[in-house]
C-alpha cells in the first residue's frame, strides 16, 4: 500500500527543516570560534549576541514584504476585493442605483428638490415591491382607446362615442390574463394631438404616465399622420416596449387591413418587432336586421389578446425589471445633474470672492502691472477651495502647479495684454489718470481671475481633466466668453461698484470678507448671508 502523498510532502518538509537548522548551527559554532580567537572570553557573549539579533532584525526587515504579501491581500486584489460584485438581476442594479441616489440626495442644500428627488426615489423603491405589470394606452382622440378597455374587461367604463377629450385624466383599470402570475394594470390616458391649452395640458399628462409603464401600447385607426409618426417615435425611444394597435378595423375589408398592417410595419420597422403591429375592432359597427333588432358582433380582439399573452408570458419580468432599471437610472442623472449645478454655484461663489479680494490687494499694493496681473490671475488658494467644492482635495504644491500652469497659458495665448486692452478702454473714459491707472490694475486682475478661475471649474467638472484641446483651449474658451459684449457688461458694471466709485471718493474697494474660522457651535456664514463656500460645497462624494 503506497503512503499518502500528505505524508512524503511532510517527510520532505521536515528534512528541509533539519538542514536549515543544521546550516544554522554551524555558522553559528564558527562565529563563535572566530569571535574566541579575536576577542576577550568575556566579551565574546555579548558581540555574539549583537551579531545574531542585528542579523535577525535585517532579515526581517527585508522579508517583511514578503510576509506582509502573504498575510493580506495584494493592492489589485484589494482593491477588486472592496468592487462590489456585478448585480445579479436588474431589480439588484436598480437597488444599488437607489442606494447610491440617498448619498447624493444627501448633499444637496435646497430642501425643495432634495424632497421631490427623495419622493419619485421612494416611488421607485415601491415599485420594486409591486406585483402587477402596468400596461398604458396612448391615441388620438375617437381612435378607441377607451372602446379598447372596456372590450378587455368585458363592462363599460368610461364615456365612448363622446368628443374629443372626453377622457379628460387617467383613468387605472386591473384584469388578469390567463395563466399570468402578475395582474395587468391598465391606464387609460387623456387623448393626444387635441387643439387648444386643455388639449396639451392633457397630451403632457398622458406623456407623463408612459415614463411610468411597462409596456406601452399606441390605438391608431388608420395610417400614421404626422403628428402621430412624432408621438410614436418618442414613445419609441424611451427604451420600452411599444405595441401597436389598428383599431376599426371592422370599417375595412381585410384587404385594406392587411394593405395598412403592411404599410404600419413598414414605418416602424427597426424600431418595434413586426409582430408588435396587431390589428383589432373594439367597438364593431351593429349590422341592422330586416324586421329585427340590430345585431351587435362581438369585439375583435383575439390578435391583440395573442400578442399581449406572448410578450407579457415571455417578457413580462424583464419589462418590469427594464423599467425600474430605468427609472432608477434616470433619477440617478437627475439627482446628479442637480448637485453638479450646486457645485457649479459654489464654484463661481469662490472665483467671485477670490476676484475681488485680489482686486483689493492690488489698489492697496500696487505692483508692475503684468507680474501684477499673473499673480492675481493664479491664486493657488482659490485652486485648493475651487477643488474642494468637487469632492477634490489638492495639496498647496499641486494647487500652485496648477495655478503657475493657467498663468503661464494666459501669457502665452495674450490672454493678458488682450484683457488689458479690453478693460483700459472702458475703464480710462472721465477718470482721473492715477485713479484709472490704479483701477486698470484692479479691474483687470479680477476679470484674469475670473478667466482662470472659469478655467478651473471646467478642469474639475470634467474629473481633472483639460479635454482633448488641453488646456490651452479651455482657457481660450473662457476667454472669448467673457469678452462678449453682454458678460463683459455685467462684469464692468460690477467693477465700478466695487472698485472704481471707491477710488472715485478716496475709500477702500468693496470687497467681500474672507471666511473667518467659526467658533465652537455657531454656523458659518459667508458673502451676502449665504453659508460659506466651503461648507456648501466641498464634501467629498
Amino acid at each position: 500500500m503506497k503512503p499518502p502523498a500528505k505524508l512524503w510532502w511532510l517527510l520532505g518538509l521536515a528534512l528541509v527543516v533539519l538542514v536549515v537548522v543544521g546550516l544554522v548551527v554551524q555558522v553559528l559554532n564558527n562565529l563563535l570560534w572566530q569571535l574566541s580567537y579575536l576577542l576577550p572570553s568575556w566579551l565574546v557573549g555579548p558581540v555574539l549576541l549583537l551579531v545574531v539579533g542585528g542579523g535577525a532584525l535585517l532579515l526581517g526587515r527585508l522579508a517583511w514584504p514578503w510576509i506582509s504579501g502573504w498575510s493580506r491581500p495584494s493592492k489589485g486584489k484589494a482593491a477588486a476585493a472592496v468592487l462590489e460584485a456585478p448585480p445579479a438581476s436588474r431589480q439588484e442594479a436598480a437597488r444599488r442605483n437607489l442606494a447610491a441616489i440617498d448619498q447624493v440626495l444627501d448633499r444637496v442644500r435646497d430642501e425643495v428638490q432634495r424632497q421631490a428627488l427623495r419622493q419619485e426615489r421612494e416611488r421607485i423603491e415601491a415599485d420594486l415591491q409591486r406585483g402587477d405589470l402596468v400596461l398604458v394606452l396612448f391615441g388620438a382622440g375617437s381612435t378607441g382607446k377607451t372602446s379598447l378597455i372596456r372590450a378587455l374587461l368585458q363592462e363599460v367604463v368610461g364615456r365612448v362615442g363622446a368628443a374629443m377629450g372626453s377622457t379628460e385624466g387617467c383613468t387605472t383599470y386591473r384584469l388578469r390574463l390567463r395563466d399570468l402570475e402578475r395582474g395587468l394594470r391598465l391606464i387609460d390616458t387623456p387623448g393626444i394631438l387635441e387643439a387648444g391649452c386643455e388639449g396639451q395640458a392633457r397630451e403632457t399628462v398622458a406623456r407623463a404616465q408612459a415614463t411610468l409603464a411597462d409596456l406601452l401600447v399606441l390605438v391608431v385607426d388608420g395610417d400614421l399622420r404626422a403628428a402621430e409618426m412624432d408621438v410614436f417615435a418618442a414613445l419609441s425611444s424611451l427604451g420600452k416596449r411599444l405595441l401597436l394597435v389598428l383599431n376599426k378595423c371592422d370599417l375595412r375589408g381585410e384587404a385594406e387591413e392587411r394593405r395598412l398592417l403592411e404599410l404600419l410595419r413598414r414605418r416602424c420597422q427597426g424600431r418595434i418587432d413586426p409582430e408588435d403591429v396587431v390589428p383589432a375592432s373594439a367597438a364593431p359597427q351593429s349590422v341592422p336586421l330586416p324586421g329585427g333588432r340590430p345585431l351587435q358582433p362581438e369585439p375583435e380582439l383575439e390578435a391583440l389578446l395573442r400578442r399581449l399573452s406572448t410578450v407579457l408570458h415571455q417578457d413580462g419580468e424583464e419589462l418590469i425589471a427594464d423599467n425600474i432599471l430605468l427609472q432608477s437610472r434616470r433619477l440617478s442623472e437627475a439627482s446628479r445633474e442637480l448637485l453638479a449645478r450646486q457645485r457649479h454655484g459654489d464654484a463661481e461663489s469662490i472665483v467671485d470672492r477670490y476676484m475681488w479680494i485680489g482686486a483689493g490687494v492690488l489698489v492697496m499694493t500696487p505692483l508692475p502691472v503684468l507680474d501684477l496681473l499673473g499673480a492675481a490671475a493664479v491664486n493657488a488658494q482659490m485652486v485648493v477651495e475651487i477643488g474642494r467644492a468637487y469632492g477634490v482635495t489638492l495639496t498647496r504644491q499641486t494647487a500652485q502647479d496648477l495655478a503657475v500652469s493657467v498663468g503661464r497659458t494666459l501669457a502665452s495665448l495674450g490672454v493678458i495684454k488682450g484683457g488689458l486692452g479690453l478693460i483700459g478702454s472702458a475703464l480710462t473714459l472721465n477718470l482721473p489718470v492715477l485713479v484709472a491707472s490704479a483701477a486698470l490694475q484692479a479691474v483687470g486682475a479680477a476679470w484674469l481671475t475670473r478667466i482662470a478661475g472659469l478655467s478651473f471649474i471646467t478642469y474639475f467638472e470634467q474629473d481633472q481633466d483639460w479635454g482633448d484641446g488641453g488646456l490651452q483651449e479651455v482657457v481660450q474658451r473662457q476667454y472669448d466668453l467673457n469678452r462678449r459684449d453682454s458678460v463683459l457688461k455685467r462684469f464692468l458694471e460690477a467693477a465700478f461698484h466695487r472698485v472704481v466709485e471707491p477710488l472715485q471718493r478716496g475709500k477702500d474697494p468693496q470687497l467681500p470678507p474672507r471666511p473667518e474660522a467659526p467658533r465652537p457651535g455657531s454656523p458659518r456664514r459667508g458673502p451676502r448671508g449665504e453659508g460659506d463656500a466651503r461648507d456648501r460645497g466641498h464634501r467629498a462624494p
